[in-house]
């Protein structure tokens, strides 16, 4: 068994994916979807087979930002009774044994009802290692940024398509770790393909700053992905297809089993020709990939 290394920092990671010429393969799952243990066993597959960066969600009653796939995650895990505690419980359980930081996905309410400090002050002690708030708008993230900034805890910030230049300047300026372009306007879910006009976001966005920009929503094949990072995207987000290959299977196992095969498959859609992989001096990546 390979030996983990240390998790680096969120930017940490993006300078060391930079270094090897790659990018970012951020996967994103529900917690609690067919119960908090199938959630740490997915969390150890995705860093497993090569994930740079996971995005873990707490299940919420009112997504707003999510499509059909995540909404219905979300509440089988509500059903199943799995609660924000649970979840930072299990951030703390796989943190000690991943490589890849975890970036807790969560809306505003549950955070705000917990108070920012004691809320950010408890995720960062469990060790995650960012922060992502779809449905707080920028002119209200002064507060949380300084209390996440304080506990070493990267804030992300979204950028749409429908976002002009000007306050994408703005939300790159306040986002710390990525930025995280949301490559449709609507809510998340598969979709047959990307938009041509995600290449001129991307472009528009790495006018204005130098932080890495991460793309999500409606990516879900090998051939997405790689058009993605053709594009210069700095990170492929992907969700409802990983939320619906876990989630919609006939057992765990099952499920787990299809997660673990899609996520192979998007983590070499991501890899930029001629990059070093992550993991390529051994392990299970490097071996996958025919290195070691």
């Amino acid at each position: 068994m390979a030996v983990k290394t240390k998790t680096l920092s969120i930017p940490k990671t993006f300078e060391e994916l930079k270094r090897r010429g790659q990018c970012a393969f951020i996967p994103f799952i529900c917690a609690g979807d067919g119960g908090i243990d199938t959630t740490e066993k997915a969390v150890r597959i995705l860093d497993e087979v090569g994930s740079d960066v996971i995005e873990l969600g707490v299940p919420y009653s009112d997504p707003l930002a999510d499509g059909p796939t995540i909404q219905a995650a979300a509440t089988r895990a509500l059903e199943a009774g799995t609660t924000l505690d649970q979840v930072i419980d299990l951030v703390a359980r796989v943190t000690p044994d991943i490589s890849a930081p975890i970036v807790l996905f969560t809306y505003y309410n549950p955070i705000y009802q917990r108070g920012f400090e004691p809320f950010v002050k408890k995720i960062a002690a469990a060790g995650a290692k960012g922060l992502l708030v779809p449905d707080i708008p920028l002119e209200e993230t002064g507060e949380l940024s300084a209390v996440c900034k304080a506990n070493g805890l990267d804030l992300v910030l979204l950028s749409t398509p429908t976002t002009p230049t000007d306050r994408m300047a703005k939300i790159a300026e306040k986002s710390n770790g990525f930025i995280y372009l949301v490559s449709v306007t609507g809510v998340t879910g598969v979709r047959s393909g990307v938009e041509s006009r995600v290449e001129g976001l991307v472009k528009s966005l790495k006018s204005v700053t130098d932080k890495p920009v991460a793309v999500g929503f409606g990516i879900s094949k090998r051939e997405q992905a790689a058009e993605v990072v053709k594009w210069g995207a700095d990170g492929v987000i992907v969700g409802s297809a990983l939320v619906k290959a876990l989630g919609e299977a006939k057992t765990p196992e099952a499920g787990l089993a299809a997660l673990k095969e899609l996520a192979v498959e998007l983590r070499e859609g991501s890899n930029r020709e001629g990059a070093k992989p992550k993991g390529s001096g051994g392990g299970f990546f490097a071996r996958l990939m025919g290195k070691a």
